[in-house]
């Protein structure tokens, strides 16, 4: 009896791309298809196709493994893609990855499980490993084969920076997010960007970890290396920012400059307001909804990469004057 294993033997490839050609479950390069046919037609080897379509059967669900649930933008983020999910038929299974690789290879397998149709995934390192299902990749990229939606983040890091040295800023801070996320290594890229842009030697970095209390202490340390502008790798981190400023009794922005990745529901209602790049969430949720049911729809279609353009939300904290109206210079980024 001819198995899947002969097959893979045969074309050089392993059991699971067998699989995968076979099923139609992930993409395979024109070439490995191929001889993943040939082989099949030399040995005459025939799945079953009952078993196989039982393991194919729709169950109208779809798995999202993301992590930072505390995070603003994250939630609203969830928020996007179970309106999305929902609005074209399909229930959204949650996970929290917590942003730790280990367990968020635990949160995956335990959504496959659950045989759920695909799977969006934030992801907290690198490559994910190879799933039955398809799986889409939001917010954060990564250099992996696989269908991938989030906004821009060098440009708009880089433009936050030039802007507080064309104020005249010349030591400028960054609290930069957890290592080892893609978000947080290509804001941090916008960030030297910006410097040498500006023509600004010293990078002033600490990281905040994507946590309040530790982007507090960060705050602290810039603030002691004699920052006098600081950009804040994202929203949660804001906060933290916040309150390291209002325990030495600094003021915002006479004392010191504050701008930020992400916007707020509520930016422009603090005093001042926040200076921001604000992320098309709403958009970004719909996308990778519509990436992931146009694979389980196409499996073959090649990898598409979408990078959003987000948006510079300039209001009073950055020190400029701007006024009282809400949002007097909304543009996009870049």
């Amino acid at each position: 009896m001819v198995t899947m294993s002969d097959v893979a033997r045969l074309a050089g490839v392993s059991v699971t791309t067998v699989s995968h050609v076979v099923n139609g479950t992930r993409p395979a390069s024109a070439a490995t298809r191929q001889r993943v046919l040939a082989a099949i037609e030399r040995t005459g080897y025939s799945p079953n196709t009952i078993a196989r379509a039982l393991a194919r059967a729709r169950t109208q669900s779809l798995g999202l493994a993301i992590g930072g649930l505390g995070n603003p933008y994250l939630s609203e983020l969830i928020a996007a893609v179970e309106g999305a999910a929902t609005a074209a038929g399909y229930t959204l299974l949650l996970g929290d990855t917590r942003d730790d690789p280990e367990h968020e290879a635990r949160i995956v397998a335990a959504l496959v499980e659950r045989r759920v149709d695909g799977l969006l995934l934030a992801p907290s390192g690198p490559a994910p490993a190879e799933h039955s299902v398809p799986v889409v990749l939001l917010d954060r990229f990564l250099d992996v084969p696989l269908d991938q939606v989030g906004s821009e983040n060098t440009e708009p890091t880089a433009e936050l920076v030039v802007h507080l040295a064309a104020l005249g800023h010349t030591r400028i801070g960054m609290v930069s997010g957890r290592r080892g996320l893609a978000t947080t290594d290509e804001r941090i890229a916008g960030y030297r960007l910006g410097l040498e842009r500006s023509g600004l030697g010293e990078p002033l970095l600490e990281e905040g970890g994507s946590q309040r209390d530790v982007a507090r202490e960060a705050a602290h340390r810039l603030l002691e290396r004699g920052a006098t502008g600081l950009v804040s790798g994202n929203n949660f981190m804001t906060i933290g920012i916040l309150r390291a400023l209002a325990e030495r009794g600094l003021r915002v922005p006479e004392d010191i400059a504050l701008v930020g990745f992400d916007d707020f529901e509520w930016a422009d209602l603090l005093a001042p307001r926040l200076t921001v790049i604000a992320q098309p969430v709403a958009e970004i949720g719909a996308r990778a909804v519509e990436l992931l049911l146009s694979r389980l729809e196409d499996p073959a279609q090649p990898p598409r990469t979408e990078r959003l353009a987000a948006t510079f939300v300039h209001r009073d904290s950055c020190g400029c004057d701007t006024g009282h109206s809400p949002d007097p210079r909304v543009r996009p980024s870049g």
